[in-house]
């Protein structure tokens, strides 16, 4: 019987420590109402610190940002501390295609240029160095009863780090489509504050910001310990290769 040569033995010792190695796995972190279904009076209206008559459960919101029920973008449109605010779409004259959210149900439109504020939820369980990847769906819409090309985008924070998103250019009445994002983050604590501030141009052209189907994951990279122990072994091997060719 013919002896395994040096190189095929490490190679079968590198496949057996392989099986062995941790594995970087997924965890999927806890986002409350990451579809914002949950609403205090269940209608579309403000909400948040500015609207105190109306919550979205989970999120705190100190902008001029509005939560629509399916179907009402359009057409009823949602009370608001200076009245009802709608956006174009079919229902009021535009043929924009403004439709459902991909994730269904409620979704959020905020304002990129008036009275700014985050939207934020605190989340825990992250993993100190970890990727930390926020997924969602947004898109970029216009106040209804305004005129001209509009900008729209998100400024999403994880802690102490901001991504922005693509800048959606949307034209006179538009709407851009739902697009869907991820962003990678790094987390710095296991408890951080996710934060969504929507960013839109011109003034006084209200450039809403739509969002929805919020879900946040990490990814657990290998003890340090753990790698020590492998590197501890593949050097073994390495030594035992040799002293077999040696003899």
């Amino acid at each position: 019987m013919k002896s395994l040569l040096p190189s095929n033995l490490a190679v079968l010792a590198t496949i057996a420590l392989s099986t062995l190695a941790p594995a970087a796995h997924a965890n999927i972190i806890n986002v409350v109402n990451g579809g914002f279904e949950q609403t205090l009076t269940k209608q579309s209206s403000e909400f948040g610190s500015q609207y105190p008559s109306q919550q979205v459960t989970g999120w705190t919101s100190t902008g001029y940002n509005f939560v629509f029920l399916p179907g009402t973008a359009d057409k009823a449109g949602a009370a608001g501390q200076y009245g009802n605010v709608s956006l174009w779409g079919p229902g009021n004259g535009s043929a924009n295609g403004l439709g459902a959210s991909p994730n269904g149900g409620n979704y959020l439109a905020m304002d990129g240029a008036f009275q700014q504020g985050p939207l934020s939820q605190t989340l825990s369980g992250l993993t100190v160095g970890a990727a930390t990847t926020v997924k969602f769906f947004f898109a970029g819409a216009q106040q209804y009863g305004f005129t001209g090309p509009t900008t729209e985008q998100f400024a999403v924070s994880l802690g102490n780090q901001t991504i922005n998103t693509e800048i959606l250019n949307n034209v006179n009445h538009g709407f851009t489509g739902w697009r869907s994002e991820s962003l990678t983050f790094t987390a710095t604590n296991t408890t951080e504050v996710l934060s969504f501030l929507a960013i839109g141009t011109p003034n006084g052209e209200p450039p809403m910001s739509l969002l929805d189907g919020v879900s946040v994951t990490d990814t657990a990279v290998p003890e340090p310990s753990s790698l020590a122990l492998l590197g501890t072994g593949l050097a073994g091997v390495s030594g035992l290769v040799r002293r077999r060719f040696k003899k």
